[in-house]
Parts: C-alpha cells; sequence; structure tokens
C-alpha cells in the first residue's frame, strides 16, 4: 500500500476532466492537481517550450511527494519521449497512450480519427502509437484550436448553436475518412462530448481520454501494490499559476462540482 498522493498536472483545467474520472474509481485515492494557468495554452508553443515547460511542472508535483504523475494534457502526451522522462523518480503516464489503446482495441475498420490542439496532430504521436498497436491503421488528424476558449468561457451546453457550429465545421471532413473511431485528443473536449456525438451523427465510437487515463492509472497502482491503504474519502488539493479566484467556477465545469478550497497559487518564478 502506498498512501502518497497521484500528482496530475496539465497546462491549464481541461486536465480536471482526468481528475473527475480518477476519483470516480479510485475513491480513497488523494491527488495534487498543477494547472499551469500562468502560461495556458502549450499547443501553440514550441516543442521546446512544451518540454521545459513540463519538465517544470513534474518537478513541482515531485516536490510534493507524488507515487505517480499523469500529464493530463493531450499536448505534453504528445510531445514527450521516453527519453524526456527517462529521470522522473516515479512511475510517469500521459493521456496518449491509453486513449490509442483504447482506440486500437475498439475500432472495427482501423480507420481512426484525432482531434487536438495544433501541437498534438502537427506531432503525429497519436498515429505513431495506434500503428504500433495495429500497422495496417488509418489515422487522420485535425486541429480543433477553437474547442478550448470556447469550453473555459462556459459554451458547453449540448444545444449552444456556436459550439455545434464550430464543431461541424472541424468534423464534418471526417465523414469522408470514414473513420468509426475518434480519439478526444485534448482533455477539454470530453466537455462537450455530446455536441461532438450530436455533429459525428452518432455513427463513430468517441474515445474520452481522461476516462482512459483512470482506467490505466488504476491498473498499474493496483498491479504495483501502490492503491492507497485508506477506508476515507480521498481529497484533492490544487495549485494553479495565476488566479484562484475565477478557479471554482471553471473548475465545476470540468469536475461537475465546485471548488471552493484547497486552491493555492504557485508562481512560475519558483517553478
Amino acid at each position: 500500500m502506498d498512501n502518497r498522493p497521484i500528482g496530475v498536472f496539465d497546462s491549464g483545467l481541461g486536465g480536471l476532466t482526468v481528475v473527475k474520472e480518477l476519483k470516480k474509481i479510485l475513491p480513497h485515492e488523494n491527488i495534487v492537481y498543477f494547472g499551469d494557468t500562468g502560461r495556458v495554452p502549450y499547443g501553440n508553443r514550441s516543442r521546446e517550450t512544451i518540454r521545459r515547460y513540463a519538465a517544470q511542472d513534474i518537478n513541482f508535483l515531485c516536490s510534493h511527494d507524488v507515487k505517480m504523475i499523469v500529464a493530463a494534457c493531450g499536448t505534453v502526451s504528445s510531445v514527450l519521449t521516453d527519453k524526456d522522462v527517462k529521470d522522473v523518480s516515479v512511475p510517469y503516464t500521459g493521456v496518449l497512450l491509453p486513449a490509442a489503446q483504447e482506440a486500437a482495441a475498439l475500432s472495427d475498420s482501423g480507420r481512426i480519427g484525432v482531434i487536438g490542439t495544433t501541437a498534438t496532430v502537427r506531432s503525429g504521436a497519436y498515429g505513431k502509437a495506434i500503428r504500433g498497436i495495429r500497422p495496417e491503421a488509418k489515422v487522420v488528424g485535425r486541429d480543433c484550436p477553437l474547442f478550448v476558449p470556447l469550453v473555459e468561457n462556459g459554451l458547453v451546453a449540448p444545444d449552444n448553436e456556436i459550439t455545434r457550429l464550430t464543431a461541424k465545421m472541424y468534423l464534418e471532413p471526417f465523414f469522408e475518412e470514414h473513420i468509426d473511431t475518434l480519439i478526444l485528443g485534448c482533455t477539454h473536449y470530453p466537455i462537450i462530448y455530446d455536441i461532438i456525438a450530436q455533429v459525428m451523427d452518432y455513427s463513430v465510437t468517441l474515445v474520452d481520454p481522461g476516462q482512459a487515463t483512470a482506467r490505466y492509472v488504476k491498473g498499474y497502482l493496483m498491479q504495483h501494490g501502490m492503491g492507497s491503504g485508506e477506508d476515507r474519502q480521498g481529497e484533492c488539493h490544487y495549485y494553479v499559476s495565476d488566479r484562484t479566484d475565477e478557479f471554482s467556477n471553471i473548475a465545476g465545469i470540468f469536475l461537475g462540482e465546485k471548488v471552493d478550497q484547497n486552491v493555492e497559487y504557485v508562481s512560475v518564478d519558483t517553478l
């Protein structure tokens, strides 16, 4: 048994969708979350900058004696390589591999779509991971840069016309590719799951990286005897690198509940 917390980080608050799923299936685990809201977004940064920011985020979580680190960010997960994380002192996972494994297993035809930030799609990392599992797979990616600001501004209701039209613009080209599975390759995107499913005429299987990653983390902890030995409800402590006063409202979109405490500010200058 290991009562240390799980460390989770993201460029902003999208990674809270992973925290939500972790809380569901690992209710007795403590979680430390860092959202780098002072430097969001990562998706339009260079690979070198993303690597530097991610290394700082990982070091911050390690300073809180976590037992595992989850990069709950599609951009970071697609950019960091095994070499980048080989010196991390605790087990590490991004959201990319769990989501790729799930998509490869669920797709009947092997025609898989990926949506994400520009950096994620340009990296080709999802295609590489999926073809490592299913060499015959055809992977098609599209970047959807407007989804993140739409989500963070609360335009997430299933009948929101602005977000629906944006999704239609991004997603309709996938019909020509005849995909049967679509990876929501940014942790913001599950918030508009219903809109995406509607635009795709409910004809494709949607892979939520938060759910896939939470299942991966649970399996890893159980396999290695690292689960919490506590019977009580786990606690979450949140850190952000910009204003904390708006955290509760925005976090509520991702977590489905308000966060009124355990939120602290961290200056990026100290990372």
